[in-house]
């Protein structure tokens, strides 16, 4: 019996419904499942809150966002950024993470809406802080020309960058700057006053010290150049040299004899030959003395030289006359 009616067990599950024998597999939904659900029923929005979300869809008039709740944000054109040159359509794409200031909880069709502006004026500040802090270079283009400087946008933050902190050279038309990228470093924040201060010429000025570092290091001490005067000082003279590089020849290694001023011996514009003694510190220190001695020394070799060799014409003849004499 028992054997029949497992049989008979096993033919009726087989002429089950394949759609019923599916469901009985499917696993079953646990609290776990719908925890996104169930936060997003219990937040509550107000105007003024700062929310974070996930760019849905974009044109040029609005983003629509996932703020992983009932409703989804919307921000308008207008109330992304202040920056006249600002695209949303160019600037924003779908999968990009805002944050955004809630300016009403309905805007009339079921939609959170949203200012990235406003965000912006609460968050912007402290980024700006800690880019000042961490000098932090950042990369810009430039909007407009206006007096004594140029304008550019970071964080949604209108930047003046002085027309002294552009370049390290002296720049005389600021309109051909607009449009322009440029590395800058913040160097003034204060938000009491809504004033951004940038500079280009710090960036510069570091990447040059940078590069002369290099080129200073690849120097040989020993290695003897060709220079020009540049300067002089009262304890030495600054000689141009090639690469773009200069070094001090100090007053002490500028002649053999004892001298009281560079002007005694040299003048600005003379070309001179010097050797590299050292490059401590990124300085390089110079010697025109060291390059006479080693032109002395050469020549006291040559004259040894051929000293040695006239003895040694006389001492041969000396024989040969005395080999030739008969006693």
């Amino acid at each position: 019996m028992e054997e029949m009616e497992l049989e008979t067990k096993a033919v009726n599950d087989e002429q089950k419904p394949e759609k019923e024998q599916t469901e009985a597999q499917k696993p079953e939904e646990t609290m776990a499942d719908y925890a996104k659900e169930l936060e997003a029923s219990f937040r509550t929005m107000k105007e003024g809150d700062i929310v974070t979300g996930t760019v849905i869809s974009v044109n040029e008039e609005e983003a629509v966002l996932d703020l992983q709740y009932y409703a989804q944000g919307v921000i308008r054109a207008s109330d992304m950024s202040d920056d006249p040159s600002f695209s949303l359509a160019d600037s924003v794409k779908p999968g990009d993470v805002l944050e955004a200031s809630v300016v009403k909880t309905d805007d009339g069709e079921g939609n959170i809406l949203l200012s990235r502006k406003k965000a912006v004026q609460v968050l912007a500040w402290d980024v700006l802080k800690k880019d000042l802090e961490e000098k932090t270079i950042l990369s810009v283009k430039i909007s407009e020309a206006v007096k004594a400087g140029v304008v550019a946008w970071v964080e949604g933050i209108r930047g003046f960058i002085p027309a002294s902190q552009l370049s390290l050279s002296y720049v005389e038309n600021l309109e051909e700057w607009v449009g322009r990228q440029a590395d800058v470093r913040v160097i003034t924040v204060d938000e009491e006053k809504k004033r951004l201060v940038l500079s280009a010429k710090e960036v510069e000025k570091e990447r040059k010290e940078e590069d002369t570092n290099h080129r200073i290091a690849m120097l040989v001490p020993g290695t003897v150049l060709e220079g020009v005067v540049e300067s002089l000082m009262p304890y030495g003279a600054f000689v141009s040299l090639p690469d773009g590089l200069s070094g001090l020849v100090h007053i002490s290694q500028i002649s053999q004899k004892r001298i009281k001023k560079p002007s005694e011996v040299l003048s600005v514009g003379d070309k001179v030959r010097v050797k590299i003694l050292n490059t401590n510190h990124n300085k390089i220190s110079l010697s025109m003395k060291a390059v006479e001695e080693s032109a002395q020394d050469g020549e006291e070799e040559k004259v040894s030289a051929a000293q040695y060799s006239s003895r040694e014409e006389a001492t041969t003849s000396l024989g040969d006359l005395l080999k030739n004499l008969k006693l």
